[in-house]
């Protein structure tokens, strides 16, 4: 059996929606954008939506929107894909790594206020872009606290969180990512919950920041294209900032707007598929930790991730996805901590000891497939072959050979 880490979920209503898009004549950012940027409001509850090309766009608008400039501060996880700091340099500003927590992998509230107050008297602290790691969200409220103890913006990094959910206790209403922070950003990349192939969105509950990233969207054009040329728009535009190439394309759009009719269909497919790992797994709990989706959060499972128990077996994390790969099992890892890449290294100086709980992790992290499309059987399948492979390979014997 193959069992692939992703399988798209597209079908005919995708089809024929790109199809009514290339009948129209009009390809690029027109009136499907602007009409799938509205339903993905209405989804999340949130005042304003930007589509653009890529989550790492609507991260970089959020900030330039924010008015982050040249040797700001910006607090980052260190547990976090490439684009939640790179963005930060592309404004000339400092992003400051921050260490997670062992539980859910999130950002630590405790280490991002302690290095809130190391750097306060360093520069000016700008903004702290916590990312829900695997679709859990952070713990939004402390954070939100500690940001605005030292004026600073909150933009989430809500890439795995289309959809996903917190509250403050058992009694108190759910609230989605999107509506946490006043500036929140999704992906719709190929892998991620929805999808537009590529293609992201910037939510806002602040009507000046979502026309501000509109226009620095495109060029920073006074008015779109779609402005221009429609039946009763002008030719005439000006320039209001150097901006940049970020929007999406209608043809892009079309596919959002079946995938958005679909995503909850899709989040309760996966939270079936999380429940159902979780359940068959734990007869590994020997050797593998499952993740733990906190109290009073709901995740959107974007990922599952497993940590291995390394001390546990004669083999390394490489060792087990290639020995899962040669069984036809692909499998990833989320992710390499940014201050071990030679970037940051070299640039900041940062070390492994800096961040003992992301530095102790990441090595023991294998990233299981999971798609709204998974069948009982290839989880199973996946299940029994790591049993099988860690079983092999174990410096201990569980007293059950059974996955159940």
């Amino acid at each position: 059996m193959n069992v692939p880490y992703f399988r798209a979920s597209l079908g005919a209503e995708e089809k024929a929606a790109v199809a009514a898009v290339l009948d129209s004549g009009w390809l690029t950012t027109g009136n499907v954008t602007r009409e799938f940027e509205a339903a993905c409001a209405a989804f999340v509850g949130a005042p304003h939506a930007v589509a653009v090309n890529s989550c790492t766009a609507a991260l970089h608008l959020a900030l330039e929107a924010a008015g982050v400039r040249r040797d700001d501060i910006v607090l980052v996880p260190a547990m976090t894909f490439a684009a939640t700091a790179e963005v930060v340099r592309y404004l000339d500003a400092r992003p400051v790594l921050v260490d997670c927590d062992p539980v859910t992998l999130n950002v630590d509230p405790e280490a991002m206020a302690a290095a809130a107050a190391t750097w306060a008297g360093r520069g000016r602290l700008a903004a702290m872009i916590p990312m829900h790691y695997g679709g859990q969200m952070a713990d939004v409220e402390r954070l939100g606290a500690i940001a605005d103890a030292h004026g600073m913006r909150v933009i989430e990094d809500a890439a795995h969180a289309f959809p996903a959910f917190t509250r403050h206790d058992a009694s108190s209403p759910w609230r989605s990512a999107g509506t946490t922070a006043p500036m929140t950003c999704f992906s719709f990349y190929a892998n991620k919950c929805i999808t537009t192939g590529e293609g992201g969105l910037l939510v806002t509950d602040d009507a000046a920041i979502a026309e501000r990233a509109r226009i620095m969207s495109l060029h920073g054009l006074s008015k779109s294209a779609w402005s221009r040329f429609e039946s009763r728009g002008s030719w005439y535009y000006e320039i209001l900032a150097p901006g940049f190439k970020y929007n999406l394309t209608d043809v892009a759009a079309a596919v959002g707007m079946v995938q958005l009719r679909r995503a909850d269909a899709f989040w309760h497919a996966r939270r079936r598929l999380a429940a159902s790992y979780t359940e068959r797994l734990a007869a590994l709990a020997e050797w593998i930790e499952t993740p733990v989706e906190v109290s009073d959060r709901q995740s959107s499972w974007h990922l599952y991730p497993v940590r291995l128990h390394l001390d546990r077996l004669r083999i390394d994390r490489a060792a087990v996805i290639d020995a899962l790969k040669a069984a036809g099992i692909t499998c990833s890892v989320h992710w390499m901590p940014l201050h071990l890449h030679p970037y940051y290294r070299e640039l900041y100086g940062t070390t492994a000891a800096e961040f003992p709980v992301a530095s102790a992790e990441w090595p023991r992290l294998v990233s299981l497939p999971l798609f709204p499309s998974m069948t009982d059987v290839e989880i199973e399948y996946v299940c029994a072959t790591l049993g099988d492979v860690l079983e092999r390979h174990a410096t201990t014997r569980r007293a059950s050979r059974a996955v159940s």
